[in-house]
């Protein structure tokens, strides 16, 4: 099975970090889906977690930004299984501090604008369970306790 740990920055109007695939993508290609991708052998999920939101968007947090908020198995339709580790955190960056290291586009995406994209199947399992949280109500309401940079 393999493990994966992915990333669900919220924004201060409660959008949500989301990275559109480019049609190179071994998962899911031209589909929009969450920041993040595989455990390395030996690596823990969140120590993974801090290392993929570097590489796909340039972003560097400090250990203990993010919070785990979902885990859970998901397997896709033609039958890839995975262990996945979701983790959110309150954010005041924007559009304009991220570096795409992988895909399209790495950008912040109001949750109106959702239901129009085309999303990868684990996005579609984990995204409506993140919104639908206190978790998520209490980073889209952040105060400023905790956000990243």
């Amino acid at each position: 099975m393999e493990r994966l740990a992915v990333i669900l920055l919220v924004d201060e109007h409660g959008s949500v970090l989301l990275q559109e695939r480019d049609e190179g993508a071994p998962r899911a290609p031209d589909q929009w889906g969450m920041v993040g991708g595989h455990v390395e052998d030996g690596e823990e999920f969140e120590a993974a977690a801090y290392r993929e939101l570097e590489e796909e968007t340039g972003l560097r947090l400090q250990p203990g930004e993010l919070t785990l908020c979902i885990e859970a198995e998901f397997t896709y339709p033609d039958g890839y299984h995975g262990s996945y580790h979701v983790y959110g955190a309150h954010t005041r960056l924007t559009d304009d501090d991220i570096v795409v290291g992988e895909g399209r586009q790495i950008v912040f995406v109001p949750p109106e604008d959702i239901p129009g994209l085309d999303l990868a199947d684990s996005t579609r399992e984990f995204l409506p369970q993140f919104l639908a949280s206190d978790f998520y109500r209490a980073l889209r309401d952040a105060d400023g306790a905790h956000p990243t940079q």
